[in-house]
Order: C-alpha cells, then sequence, then structure tokens
C-alpha cells in the first residue's frame, strides 16, 4: 500500500500573518492570497498532464489547529488512500487524532508523530482544488 505520496503543505505559526504573507510575496515573489497563503503548482511525476498543489500558509500565533501539538509548525503529506492508510496506522500503534474531514478539494486527518507533532494527511482531489486555486498559485 502506498502511504505518503508527496508534500501536501508547510504551515507556520507567526505573531502576523498579513506581515509574514507580505515580506515573502514582496521579497520572494511567492503569489499570496490574502486568506491562506499559496499553493505551489506542479505537475504529476507518473502523468505530467495533472496538476498537483503544495500549499504554504502561515497561522496566527495563537491558533488551535495544530492542537494538541505544542509546536509552532506542522506539515501536511499528501497520500493516496486515507481511509486505508489510517487503518493501518491505528494497527501499528500510531495515534490518530480526531476523525477524517471530508471537503470537495480532499480528504484530512491527522496523526501524532513519537515527539507529539501533529500530522496532517490529505488524500486530495487535484481536479477541484485546482479549481479553486485556479489562477491563484505559485508555479
Amino acid at each position: 500500500m502506498k502511504r505518503v505520496t508527496g508534500l501536501g503543505g508547510i504551515f507556520f505559526k507567526t505573531k502576523d500573518p498579513d506581515a509574514m504573507k507580505a515580506w515573502y510575496e514582496r521579497h520572494l515573489g511567492i503569489n499570496l492570497d490574502p486568506s491562506y497563503g499559496t499553493s505551489f503548482e506542479w505537475r504529476q511525476a507518473g502523468d505530467p498532464e495533472r496538476k498537483g498543489y503544495t500549499v504554504w500558509s502561515p497561522f496566527p500565533a495563537d491558533t488551535d489547529y495544530f492542537a494538541p501539538s505544542q509546536k509552532d509548525f506542522m506539515v501536511n503529506y499528501r497520500v493516496a488512500d486515507l481511509e486505508g492508510l489510517l487503518d493501518l496506522l491505528r494497527r501499528e500503534g500510531v495515534e490518530v487524532v480526531g476523525e477524517v474531514h471530508n471537503f470537495e478539494y480532499g480528504k484530512f486527518a491527522h496523526v501524532l508523530d513519537p515527539e507529539g507533532n501533529k500530522v496532517e494527511l490529505w488524500e486530495p482531489f487535484d481536479e477541484a482544488y485546482g479549481k479553486m486555486v485556479d489562477g491563484k498559485t505559485t508555479s
């Protein structure tokens, strides 16, 4: 069974997300959406016609989205079969946090690594996600 298929996103806490986004846009040329950050657009290795995305997003310092982790970052990994992987991870003794969340652009779940870092798993629906971010990506 495939487990992680790629990097889905990098999320980090910051004192001033808007100022951080403006700095990255001005100095590094990242095309930013004011509400979340940016999505880096790339092509699937096995099918260059299909797009894929990696999200970059600063969060407010007081967000509870990373909880129960106390870390200032969270990594999101792309997966092929979220429910199948979660079943396997549970059997392997990995702590699954919360339930699977379904959105039009994919399914999400969270696990904790051995040091208590919250890890987000994303089974993306790239076509739907691509429609959401069309024209707003960094590529």
